[in-house]
C-alpha cells in the first residue's frame, strides 16, 4: 500500500532522496525531478509532490560534503540533477576491487561480500562495469575464515606493544593441517603485519629464543590471544629496511653481497631492489649488483630463478649455498 509523503518527516524524506541519488547518478547518468518521484514510488512506494522535492534539492545543493550538480534548465527543458561528490573515484574502486580479488588470504566468501559493499559506493550504472575483475582460480583462495579477525588482533597488539600467543601449523603431504611446535603455543612479540606474494605475514621476535621470526597468518590456528604483557620495540630494529632485505619472507643472517647478472636482468633487479640499488655495469652483457641481505632459503632460490644469467660473488657461504643446490638438482636428474 502506497503511503503519502505527509507520512513523513522532512528528514526521512531528505535521507531518501540522497539514497536514490547516490544509487542512480553519476557524472554520466542524471535524474529530473519527475524521475526521482517516480523512483519515490518504484524503491519505497511513497508519492511525494515535485515541490517537495524541488525544496529537498534545493537543500542538498547548500550541503558541501554531498554536492548535488543540477544541469541548468536551457530552452524549456527540465533540469537533470546528479550526486558527484563520491569518498572514491572510480578507478580508485577497480584498484580495491582488484586488490581484494588477488589477495589469497581472503576467502572466496569474504572477498564477494567486501566486494559487494565496495560496489554500494558508486552508482547501480559503475557497479556493473565493476563486475568485470580479475579472478583467480578457487583453490587458490585461504580457506581459513579466522584470517580476517586474527588480522585485526593482530594489528591492535601491534599498536598496544602486547605479547601474543598462537598455534601454528603447516599441511602435510596427506593434505592435513599439523601443528607445529609439538601443538604448543608460540609466545612472539609482534612488530609488524607484511603483505608478500599475496599474503599476511607477522614479523615478529620468538621470545623463548630471542629470534625474529615469519608466520604466515593464514597459517595461525584458530586465532591468536592477546596477553596482558607489553613489551618496547627495540629502537635499532628498523622494519622498512628489513623487509627490503628479505626473500620470499625467509628469515637469516643479514650480510652484504656481490652479484653478477645478464644484461638483460636489469629491470629484474630493479624491481627488486630499486632505482637506487648499487649496479655497475662489466661491460655490454653484463653488471654487477652490490646489496645487503639475508642469507636463506629464499635468496637461493630467488637467484636460481634466473638460472645461469645470474652468478653469486660474495659471500663464500652463499656461494656454497647455491652450488650445494644445484648439486642437489643434478644428482635429482641422474
Amino acid at each position: 500500500m502506497k503511503r503519502r509523503s505527509s507520512e513523513l518527516s522532512n528528514r526521512k524524506r531528505l535521507l531518501l532522496l540522497m539514497e536514490i541519488l547516490k544509487k542512480y547518478t553519476d557524472s554520466d547518468h542524471q535524474l529530473t525531478v519527475q524521475e526521482i518521484v517516480e523512483l519515490f514510488e518504484e524503491n519505497y512506494e511513497l508519492e511525494v509532490n515535485s515541490v517537495g522535492i524541488k525544496n529537498d534539492l534545493k537543500e542538498l545543493e547548500t550541503i558541501n560534503s554531498f554536492a548535488v550538480i543540477p544541469d541548468q534548465e536551457a530552452n524549456g527543458l527540465p533540469i537533470y540533477y546528479s550526486y558527484q561528490n563520491r569518498p572514491f573515484e572510480f578507478h580508485e574502486l577497480r584498484l580495491m576491487i582488484d586488490a581484494i580479488s588477488s589477495a589469497k588470504f581472503i576467502t572466496k566468501s569474504d572477498t564477494e561480500k567486501i566486494i559487494e559493499r565496495l560496489k554500494k559506493l558508486t552508482s547501480t550504472y559503475l557497479a556493473e562495469l565493476l563486475e568485470n575483475r580479475i579472478l583467480l582460480a578457487e583453490h587458490s583462495k585461504s580457506e581459513n575464515n579466522n584470517v580476517k579477525y586474527i588480522i585485526s588482533d593482530l594489528h591492535d597488539a601491534i599498536s598496544n606493544q602486547t605479547i601474543v600467543e598462537f598455534r601454528y601449523g603447516r599441511y602435510n603431504m596427506n593434505k592435513q593441517f599439523v601443528l607445529s611446535n609439538n601443538g604448543n603455543v608460540y609466545r612472539v612479540k609482534p612488530y609488524a603485519l607484511v603483505w608478500n606474494h599475496d599474503y599476511y605475514y607477522l614479523i615478529g621476535e620468538y621470545i623463548p629464543k630471542k629470534q625474529i621470526r615469519h608466520y604466515r597468518v593464514d597459517r595461525i590456528d584458530k586465532g591468536i590471544i592477546k596477553t596482558e604483557e607489553t613489551f618496547l620495540t627495540d629502537v635499532n630494529f628498523d622494519i622498512s629496511r628489513y623487509t627490503e632485505k628479505l626473500f620470499h619472507m625467509y628469515s637469516g643472517e643479514e650480510i652484504s653481497i656481490e652479484m653478477e647478472f645478464a644484461a638483460g636482468l636489469v629491470n629484474v633487479v630493479i624491481d627488486r631492489f630499486g632505482r637506487k640499488a648499487d649496479i655497475r655495469p662489466v661491460d655490454d652483457s653484463r653488471f654487477k649488483l652490490f646489496t645487503r641481505g639475508i642469507i636463506s632459503e629464499g635468496l637461493v632460490r630467488w637467484i636460481l630463478t634466473w638460472g645461469s644469467d645470474a652468478k653469486v660473488l660474495h659471500p663464500p657461504k652463499l656461494v656454497e649455498m647455491i652450488k650445494g643446490e644445484v648439486e642437489k638438482m643434478h644428482q635429482n636428474y641422474q
